[in-house]
């Protein structure tokens, strides 16, 4: 589920003020670059696709990856071919938020005290001492420039770090493929389908209280995960986006990324009261999403959806769950 990208405006808030000075959200210094960058020059069609049959419909599948090559050329005829048939498109399900403007700035000065430690502490007094060391070599590497991180709460300092070394390699969790498919989708008159769940932000202040109180050894925890993320599988991430560009699924299968969003989500939502809105919107998201699918399927012949490739090849992911509702699945050769 999208939700840790359109959790509620407070919380994209903060990491959009995580931007070091002198730079606009999400942009990196050009400089500098660190590692081999991923190269794909010609165009790739991705993987094949899913496909999920009940009472003669179908639903075909198209799983994709992040990161992927920042350049990369995709484009999938079979993809095309489907759209050129089929009515719908469905998307990934995702979490909304309704929060006015005045509010949001009338909590501004809160939330930007909610990028830091409560107490005040630096990295280097929060971190054991070897994860420090760890952390200060790679923020030497991708992030030398930047002074005010040093102050950021764990989690947050994790996201930049982590953001700045994908883009220091030549790659980026940009929503490049769903785009194609979306201006595919208008080319070809199709409807698409977003399930989404509006959540209302009553009391942003409470909010911010909630995700400040955060346990710090989950922090830290999400820290540690993406440092090591870091060391060990920046490599496998070019394999990882090489062998989608190409459709490889067994690599696919070898090259599984590490927990490191499941910790950090864990961190993210790990607050008490957070925790309990988190889980329920979790399971109304996903049941929008079931009945996207039972209804698209109940009335067209043939339909489009898009899931991140993780949810495919999940022993318990939503081909399972189809599969537990009746459906047949077929894998793409």
């Amino acid at each position: 589920m999208r939700i840790t990208r359109s959790l509620p405006l407070l919380v994209s808030c903060l990491s959009i003020a995580t931007a070091p000075a002198g730079e606009s959200p999400g942009q990196a210094a050009a400089t500098d670059k660190v590692g081999a960058e991923v190269v794909v020059g010609a165009e790739r069609p991705g993987p094949g696709l899913w496909k999920v049959m009940k009472d003669g419909h179908v639903l075909w599948v198209l799983g994709t990856v992040s990161p992927l090559p920042k350049d990369m050329l995709w484009r999938s005829r079979e993809v095309e071919h489907v759209l050129a048939r089929a009515p719908e498109l469905i998307e990934q399900e995702s979490v909304g938020a309704h929060l006015g403007f005045f509010r949001t700035l009338c909590v501004l000065p809160s939330l930007l005290r909610a990028r830091f430690n409560p107490d005040g502490a630096s990295l280097r007094e929060v971190l054991p001492a070897d994860l420090y060391a760890r952390w200060a070599a790679l923020k030497h590497r991708y992030l030398d420039k930047d002074k005010n991180v040093e102050r950021f709460r764990p989690m947050l300092a994790a996201a930049v770090l982590y953001e700045r070394a994908l883009k220091s390699s030549g790659l980026s969790e940009s929503s490049a493929v769903l785009d194609t498919v979306r201006r595919l989708a208008r080319r070809h008159g199709v409807k698409v389908t977003s399930p989404l769940i509006e959540l209302e932000v009553a009391d942003p202040r409470g909010a911010i209280h909630d995700f400040m109180e955060t346990p710090r050894e989950a922090e830290v925890a999400c820290l540690a995960a993406t440092l090591e993320r870091i060391e060990t599988d920046l490599d496998r991430m070019r394999e990882r986006a090489q062998a989608w560009a190409v459709g490889d699924i067994d690599a696919l299968e070898r090259l599984r990324s590490p927990d490191q969003d499941t910790l950090c989500l864990e961190a993210f939502t790990s607050a008490p009261r957070l925790h309990a809105k988190f889980v329920e919107l979790q399971d109304k998201a996903r049941a929008a999403w079931m009945a996207s699918v039972d209804s698209a399927l109940s009335r067209n012949p043939e339909t489009l959806a898009v899931l991140p490739i993780s949810e495919l090849l999940s022993p318990d992911g939503r081909l399972s769950q189809l599969v537990a509702r009746g459906y047949t699945v077929e894998t793409p050769r």
